[in-house]
């Protein structure tokens, strides 16, 4: 039972990296990421978005509604041509062309690409070429240019892919395909996404519910490089030139220490245009507790979440300005400023329960 979200939320997350890098740019040779005005670390929404949407894939892979659309080597059309599938619209003309009784054998001889069948023709007799509507042709046509297969079979398939037509929904057809997807796939009902691709029947666009800022330290990192040696080479070429020395040499970034924090938003209306329920809600608070538990790297040091401080409206559309109520926290240092913070008891959380307002309840989960 999905219970529909009736409230809205604000929230601060803090969190913090000791040794670590917590958001490499690859822009930059994969430098932690600071604002270089003031010196303080960033970590970008996209990033914590990512630890999210894995720990709802490690931990509900299973689970109905679950699944995670902007996922690691994801086909992202393949999502939008189940989700009309499912809901049973068409999705375009599927190309049939019958094959020459001389050329039967070539094509049994050859294992085509995905989009492309053979099969035996309604009367019994002789065979027919069966290209699907969804067919990705580019994809078939570098099939043809790298298998290079008897010039009559790449002939006929060319001439069968112009006969594939992909349709184009209608506006009603798009709003039940953006239905299915939001019913389907976790991140999408919760952030959203834009689902218009040229390869595949567009899903339309969602505003997601839960939105989420940049994290920025509390105060300027350092950002450290290291020389790293691997005791082995990739091959005997390598080899030879160190005379059996055997050595790869590396660079490693990483931060001493830092906290960070990040706030957020949720938004009841956009919820229940997504579908995202109370449930769903519970599912973000524990990942936002525990990605970091399931997102060990040695590029990333030692990372936790050390306190998600949530603020809940009596209403829907708020009873308090969000900025207001993250005034009321402050990560403080406690030790010796002129010293540098080299882990979390260096500093302190300091929340200021007395003037939270009428209609606003706080709720410290960690």
């Amino acid at each position: 039972m999905n219970t529909p979200l009736k409230n809205r939320y604000d929230f601060v997350l803090v969190f913090d990296v000791q040794d670590g890098n917590p958001n490499g740019d690859p822009d930059a040779g994969n430098l932690p990421r600071m604002d270089p005005e003031t010196g303080r670390g960033l970590v970008t929404d996209v990033c914590l978005k990512r630890k999210v949407r894995n720990f709802v894939q490690l931990t509900k892979a299973n689970d109905p509604g679950c699944s995670i659309y902007i996922k690691e080597k994801a086909i992202l059309g393949d999502a939008h041509f189940k989700a009309f599938k499912d809901s049973n619209i068409p999705t375009g003309e599927i190309s049939k062309k019958e094959i020459p009784a001389g050329s039967q054998e070539l094509f049994s001889d050859l294992a085509l690409p995905e989009g492309l069948s053979v099969e035996r023709n309604e009367n019994g007799e002789g065979h027919l070429l069966v290209v699907l509507a969804d067919a990705d042709k580019d994809d078939i046509t570098r099939w043809i240019k790298d298998e290079n297969p008897p010039k009559e079979v790449a002939t006929l398939i060319k001439a069968a892919l112009k006969d594939a037509k992909p349709r184009k929904p209608t506006a009603a057809e798009t709003e039940k395909g953006r239905a299915k997807m939001c019913e389907d796939y976790y991140d999408i009902r919760t952030f959203g996404a834009v689902m218009a691709l040229k390869s595949a029947p567009s899903c339309g666009q969602v505003r997601g519910p839960v939105q989420m800022t940049f994290a920025r330290s509390v105060d300027p990192v350092v950002a450290l490089e290291h020389s790293i040696t691997r005791m082995a080479v990739a091959t005997k070429a390598e080899a030879e030139k160190q005379s059996g020395d055997n050595r790869t040499m590396g660079r490693k970034h990483t931060i001493p220490y830092g906290i960070y924090v990040a706030h957020g938003f949720v938004s009841a209306h956009l919820a229940n245009q997504t579908s995202f329920s109370e449930e769903d809600l519970e599912l973000f608070w524990n990942a936002l507790i525990s990605m970091f538990e399931h997102d060990r790297s040695a590029a990333r040091g030692l990372m936790a979440t050390r306190s998600l401080i949530v603020f809940k409206h009596d209403t829907a559309l708020g009873n308090a300005l969000a900025h207001k109520l993250f005034e009321l926290v402050q990560v403080k240092r406690k030790t010796d400023p002129a010293m540098p913070a080299r882990e979390f008891r260096d500093y302190e959380i300091v929340i200021d329960k007395a003037h939270v307002p009428n209609g606003v309840t706080l709720d410290v989960k960690v």
